[in-house]
């Protein structure tokens, strides 16, 4: 019987709107829209149609007076994206019609964002390894907590009472969430976690590192089953399919790792010209969102790609 290789005859095509690099691409929770945030200070909401796409740039949502490093969609609601940027504020937007919803001003230059599953809470992380939970309701800090050490990239599991920090020490944290209270660390990997994905099946996570390598956890054992090493630089940006059975992972080499989760074995890997900031699969199909580090003419203009589309020859 002859094994189908997946991904083998898909391409990708480039989405060009931004005027400087692309840091963040996310979609939504109906897979119908993506969010592109730049280092120009602006985020941009895109209508990406399966089998086909429009030229258009979408919605601009315009407001941020820093580089918007990241966002993050309402896992309940497909038009609400919250967005992260180096001006100290977080905002919530209304991706019909680009009008900023909510508006919260913070402590420090924020680099991180994560919704909690259920959609009422939004963690943020700034360059100072403070943590602040917002409410989303009133769009207000519940809480507000410094680390004494390097946090990277932070997130809940799927049921929200674990709440992962990865740290520059090359650990990850684990808290209970809502207390926040310690419960386990991680010595995850010899050199800083940079990023950390969950798994949409809840089943694990996966870490990526400064050491180049990605480590896959079985979550309710809190044990490392798997690393993936086919990298060589350190790894920045890493998702999972949205079956569980593939992990997307990039780093600044010059190409995107699509290893099977289950064997560890790389089953596609996607050419790039620069090293990639954020990678994103879909969360109803296999088509992945990818941005990064690109020169491309015109000079300064920034792109993202999305891999997944058949041939149209």
């Amino acid at each position: 019987m002859e094994e189908t290789v997946p991904f083998k005859n898909l391409q990708s095509r480039e989405y060009h709107g931004h005027e400087k690099k692309v840091h963040s691409v996310a979609w939504n929770c109906a897979g119908t829209k993506l969010a592109s945030g730049s280092v120009d200070q602006t985020a941009r909401i895109w209508h990406i149609e399966p089998h086909g796409h429009s030229k258009a740039k979408g919605v601009e949502l315009r407001g941020h007076t820093d580089s918007v490093d990241q966002l993050c969609w309402d896992p309940k609601h497909a038009d609400l994206v919250a967005t992260a940027s180096g001006d100290k504020t977080v905002r919530l937007w209304d991706a019909r019609t680009g009008k900023c919803a909510q508006l919260a001003e913070l402590s420090g230059e924020n680099i991180n964002i994560t919704y909690k599953p259920d959609g009422t809470h939004i963690a943020v992380g700034n360059r100072d390894d403070e943590l602040t939970i917002l409410d989303v309701r009133k769009f207000k800090p519940i809480h507000k907590r410094k680390f004494n050490y390097e946090v990277n990239e932070i997130a809940w599991n799927t049921t929200s009472d674990i709440f992962f920090l990865t740290t520059g020490n090359g650990t990850v944290e684990v808290l209970s969430y809502p207390s926040l209270k310690p419960v386990d660390t991680l010595m995850a990997h010899t050199a800083g976690c940079y990023c950390i994905a969950i798994d949409p099946c809840g089943r694990y996570f996966a870490v990526g590192s400064a050491d180049s390598l990605v480590s896959l956890w079985d979550i309710s054992e809190m044990l490392c089953v798997r690393t993936f090493t086919k990298l060589e630089s350190p790894v920045r940006t890493i998702s999972f399919n949205h079956t569980g059975e593939y992990l997307a992972c990039a780093s600044e080499d010059w190409f995107i790792d699509i290893s099977n989760v289950q064997t560890g074995r790389t089953v596609h890997q996607i050419p790039c010209r620069a090293a990639m900031n954020s990678v994103e699969w879909n969360p109803k199909t296999n088509l992945l969102a990818y941005a990064g580090d690109d020169k491309i003419k015109p000079p300064g203009e920034g792109i993202f790609r999305i891999f997944g589309f058949k041939s149209s020859s």
